[in-house]
């Protein structure tokens, strides 16, 4: 029996589960020191969703937290969590990449890689642990645990072997759910123990409140590692609390000689720090205990909440959950954690917003049966795999050995944004955020902050409360406009270029205040476009054949938005050749992509023709049933 370590998760896995990964570098320098004092066996401060949050939402450099970090952390080792073929992503990339991240990775400040694959396939480990060896970081392989009727502790136990023989430096296991029962927990560590000749950590979450008492037997069964949070960043769907871990093995052989005085002093400040931000606290309620029978773990269930929100529809929670295990039955029984748990989890909330199984498929589900993954622990159904690729074949070979990188063709996409390498690699692994942040970032923020003040005026001109008068541009009128034939709205009161329109189902009618309004029937829609986008003019006369606006109101389609998300060209690059307003489309073509769920979902023709018109800008926002394209059809 020996002294168990601890691995605090704080800077890490306990803010993105808790709070969304919203902690910026700021946050977190003025209580590093004092984290570097404790004696933890190692600090988990990035990787995961750290990365491209740091640009998404942060207007931060995930590069530069790390190097931050790494000058305020003298004597603790630095962890990082490592997707496998996939980095810190949500689909794989070429070796290329896995080789310039992990090396930049490494030379900026990351000690302990601990790295995995969804699905426990090996061979999206390969690449990365040979890589991380070589450049002289602490390699960490893991095992995903989960249950299914294909996962047993001997599975477990073959899949941490294979790994020792692949050189790893100590074997994790990842119990992302919470769903490693405490005498299960027992038995696989002892196992492992018995088996191998490497150290064992165990990373389990609390959320459905069994994490507690499965880290003290599998402390009793010898495990050597246990991540824990600070306890304002504990419980709920993060790692238990450190400060209860220490003071329950306090005088025992297992005692971890931390001072839970010095855990205190950290916890006041992260408390104190929540306080600030809004935060949450981490708790454990009825419906987290669904997990059992779900097996979504917090972190899915925390995004779920807030992607049902998005599409207004967190009323369906309960509908999602329920589909969660059935997508994951006919996809092969893959274990819930990024990004197989986007995966699952974005199919079943698009099953039910659909109201039809599968009849909206994310390119990324598509990928994922085609193999492109890895391999499926169990057989796909095979119904459910025609439904979404056809008679398109299943890969056998590693998913990797497919994709390849032109390195020159990035650096003359981004061009001069890019300051680095590091941002290369940043571009290389999310095109869309990451050069949106690097614009971002080239502003200076003096005019960042006259940018601010500018929309600021504007949405003070948009919104006046003594009168309901918008100012929209074209695109946004003609959505207006197809949303009084949808809803019960009855009246949209327009103002441009001088000219000021009451849209309103019905006939005219005089309108108060002494201003000049034309009233139109909402059926002469392009009368309207033209009347609006007369400039110059202060006055507007509408007439038209009611026969013409008809005819061609019945030969455009429309292309809607299935969800709320980020719209983007197709194939998903800020730069050509994407659809553009004139070009012809296929039925079945992919004609932009929404990014919404962490996935990159692909936006289908549904119809052939020709695009006559483009409503929405790259990286604009969409909401659900916004029209983002109209078609005339080819016959």
């Amino acid at each position: 029996m020996k002294a168990v370590k601890i691995t605090d998760t704080s800077l890490r896995d306990g803010h993105q589960s808790l709070w969304a990964t919203r902690m910026k570098t700021s946050d977190m320098i003025p209580i590093l020191e004092k984290l570097d004092q404790v004696g933890y066996h190692s600090l988990e401060v990035w990787g995961g969703a750290t990365f491209d949050v740091c640009m998404r939402y942060l207007n931060e450099d995930p590069w530069e937290r790390l190097k931050t970090i790494k000058g305020h952390i003298a004597k603790t080792p630095l962890q990082m969590l490592l997707r496998g073929q996939a980095l810190v992503g949500y689909q794989h990339y070429a070796d290329e990449v896995v080789e310039r991240f992990i090396s930049k990775a490494v030379a900026n400040g990351i000690d302990i890689m601990r790295i995995f694959d969804a699905l426990n396939d090996l061979r999206n480990m390969e690449t990365p642990i040979k890589i991380a060896k070589r450049e002289g970081a602490h390699v960490q392989g893991t095992v995903c645990f989960t249950i299914s009727p294909v996962h047993t502790l001997d599975h477990f136990v073959d899949t941490a072997s294979s790994l020792e023989q692949l050189g790893v430096d100590s074997i994790c296991i990842k119990d992302m759910a919470g769903l490693l029962a405490p005498y299960d927990a027992y038995q696989l560590v002892a196992k492992l123990k018995e088996r191998l000749s490497l150290p064992v950590q165990l990373h389990c979450h609390y959320i459905g409140g069994m994490a507690l008492g499965t880290y003290l037997k599998a402390v009793e069964a010898g495990v050597d590692i246990i991540d824990t949070a600070s306890v304002p960043l504990a419980f709920g769907s993060s790692q238990p609390p450190v400060e209860t871990v220490v003071r329950v093995l306090q005088q025992t052989p297992w005692d971890t000689g931390l001072d839970i005085h010095e855990l205190f002093e950290i916890a006041k400040y992260f408390e104190d720090l929540r306080k600030l931000l809004g935060q949450p606290r981490g708790v454990t309620r009825i419906s987290d205990m669904w997990v059992f029978d779900h097996q979504v773990p917090g972190g899915m269930i925390s995004n779920l909440v807030s992607q049902l929100e998005q599409q207004k529809a967190l009323n369906r929670m309960k509908e999602v959950l329920e589909e969660i295990p059935k997508v994951r039955e006919d996809l092969g029984y893959p274990p819930l954690v990024t990004p197989t748990s986007q995966i699952i989890g974005t199919q079943a909330v698009l099953n039910i917003l659909a109201g039809k199984r599968y009849k909206l498929v994310p390119g990324e589900v598509k990928a994922y049966v085609k193999g492109l993954y890895g391999q499926p622990p169990a057989p796909i159904n095979e119904e459910i795999r025609k439904a979404i690729i056809g008679d398109e074949q299943q890969i056998s070979c590693r998913p990797a050995d497919l994709l390849a990188l032109n390195w020159a063709k990035l650096k003359v996409e981004i061009g001069d944004l890019a300051n680095n390498d590091e941002d290369l690699i940043s571009y290389a692994l999310f095109p869309q955020v990451a050069r949106s942040y690097f614009e971002h970032r080239k502003t200076s923020p003096k005019e960042r902050e006259q940018e601010k003040e500018i929309n600021e005026e504007i949405k003070k001109e948009i919104i006046k409360k003594d009168e309901e008068v918008i100012n929209l541009d074209l695109k946004e009128i003609k959505e207006l406009l197809q949303l009084l034939n949808e809803t019960d709205i009855n009246e949209f009161n327009l103002e441009s270029e001088g000219v000021k329109i009451s849209i309103k189902k019905g006939n005219n009618a005089d309108l108060p205040n002494g201003k000049t309004y034309h009233e139109i029937d909402n059926n002469k829609a392009v009368d309207v476009l033209q009347a609006v986008n007369n400039k110059g003019k202060s006055q507007a006369k509408v007439e038209a054949p009611q026969h013409k606006v008809e005819e061609v109101a019945s030969k455009l389609v429309p292309v809607v938005a299935p969800m709320v998300g980020t719209f983007y060209h197709a194939p998903g690059q800020d730069v050509p050749p994407f659809v553009q307003q004139g070009d012809g489309v296929k039925e079945g073509q992919v004609v932009c992509i929404i990014e919404a769920m962490k996935l990159m979902n692909e936006i289908e023709a549904e119809i052939a023709g020709e695009i006559v018109e483009v409503l929405v800008n790259n990286g604009e926002p969409v909401e659900y049933g916004q029209t983002l394209f109209l078609i005339k059809p080819a016959n």
